[in-house]
């Protein structure tokens, strides 16, 4: 499995995360549902790394959907909603 550092996201009109991106990689950007079937087969992870602090993106399900989320930890900075927008 292969990390893949995102450093900015796209996002819909409701702030729903619609693709993840790092500008001159091959896979970017990436679909929000390429990035979920990545993530939940192990083919490949997604994490943020800002400001010294990196954090894993995980899918969620809630109500029947499937999100890509971040944790919270000691800085907002690497939360998916605060990134560029790609």
């Amino acid at each position: 499995m292969a990390d893949r550092r995102v450093t900015a996201s796209g996002k819909d009109r409701d702030g729903d995360i619609t693709r993840l991106c790092n500008g001159g990689e091959y896979w970017s950007p990436r679909s929000k549902a390429d990035a979920i079937s990545d993530i939940e087969s192990r083919t490949h992870s997604y994490f943020v790394d800002r400001a010294g602090y990196r954090t894993d993106i995980h899918v969620v399900n809630e109500g029947g959907k499937k999100y890509l989320r971040t944790y919270a930890d000691k800085t907002s900075q690497n939360n998916l909603d605060n990134l560029p927008d790609c």
